[in-house]
């Protein structure tokens, strides 16, 4: 992971708890909000901030204090989940069949209804039509939406976030927001929206 953009500051352990709680800690809703938006998984959201905390204070004399700690977060975050989803994109998929029998033939299981335990934890954030559209998006697309749309990043801070040039942020963004227009189009028709 390159994080040294600028000289290494110097910090002591003093400074540096400082800087880690008021600089990084205030981001932390926000920084899970993402995670949690990227992995869909609530465990698997809490691992990836953990990991970009543990980054983040691994590499703090590579944060120049009062630049946007925010963006610098989110990039260290959206590098630790493209490496870990490489990662696990190499393996094979695995089940654990007792737990999996173990539920089934448990008393609690509905079996007429199997739900989308990812369109369940999403029903409260957002519309399912919009989550599913979003959440079906690859993950360079995605990412620009949640960003872009849902953060509230400048072209500027993404770009930066997300090691690419401003004009490929551009690019990515309009094509990621015409694929949702795309998959939305029939939703939208349904609600009686008219095709602009």
């Amino acid at each position: 992971m390159e994080l040294e953009e600028s000289p290494k500051q110097h910090y002591s352990e003093k400074e540096k708890a400082e800087v880690f709680n008021g600089e990084f800690m205030p981001h932390i809703h926000s920084m899970y909000n993402f995670a949690y938006r990227l992995t869909l998984e609530r465990d698997d959201a809490k691992d990836l901030v953990q990991d970009t905390y543990l980054k983040a204070y691994r590499f703090i004399e590579s944060f120049q204090k009062g630049t946007n700690a925010k963006a610098w977060l989110f990039r260290i975050l959206k590098n630790s989940f493209i490496n870990d989803y490489r990662k696990k994109s190499k393996e094979p998929n695995k089940v654990d069949y007792q737990e999996v029998e173990t539920y089934y033939n448990s008393e609690e299981v509905n079996r007429q209804i199997t739900p989308d335990l990812r369109v369940e934890s999403l029903k409260d954030m957002m519309g399912d039509e919009i989550s599913n559209a979003l959440n079906s998006l690859d993950v360079d697309f995605k990412t620009v939406i949640i960003l872009c749309d849902l953060e509230g990043f400048k072209y500027e801070e993404m770009a930066k976030i997300l090691d690419i040039p401003i004009g490929t942020v551009r690019s990515r963004l309009h094509r990621a927001r015409n694929l949702l227009k795309e998959k939305l189009s029939a939703y939208a028709k349904s609600m009686g929206y008219k095709n602009a």
